[in-house]
């Protein structure tokens, strides 16, 4: 995902979930916020408690790729953050990516 597509800072992340509205699935947390840029940003969030590097760079990678598919139906202006959930360490790609389609869609940032 190329560098403008990404949130970098630290206070971005923090303001997103704190400032923001967030969705869950049983794989992902979704939180979200208007960020008046011509286009989205998205981080991407896993917990030390999922596993060692390995795996949570794995889980980070899936649904990093997830998203970068999708990048043409996400609308403009919002910072979006993902947060993986326990499950999502079992979690195949498809299921991943299918949970951030529809995480997309319930936030109401995706365009047919």
């Amino acid at each position: 995902m190329k560098r403008k597509y990404r949130l970098r800072r630290n206070d971005d992340f923090r303001r997103v979930r704190h400032v923001g509205k967030s969705n869950a699935s049983p794989f992902l947390v979704l939180a979200f916020l208007r960020n008046n840029l011509d286009h989205s940003r998205f981080g991407f969030v896993v917990s030390k408690q999922l596993g060692k590097a390995v795996q949570r760079n794995k889980i980070k990678r899936r649904v990093r790729e997830a998203v970068r598919l999708r990048l043409a139906q996400v609308q403009t202006g919002f910072d979006i953050v993902f947060v993986a959930r326990k499950r999502a360490a079992q979690a195949s790609y498809l299921e991943l990516a299918q949970s951030v389609e529809n995480l997309l869609k319930e936030a109401g940032v995706w365009e047919e």
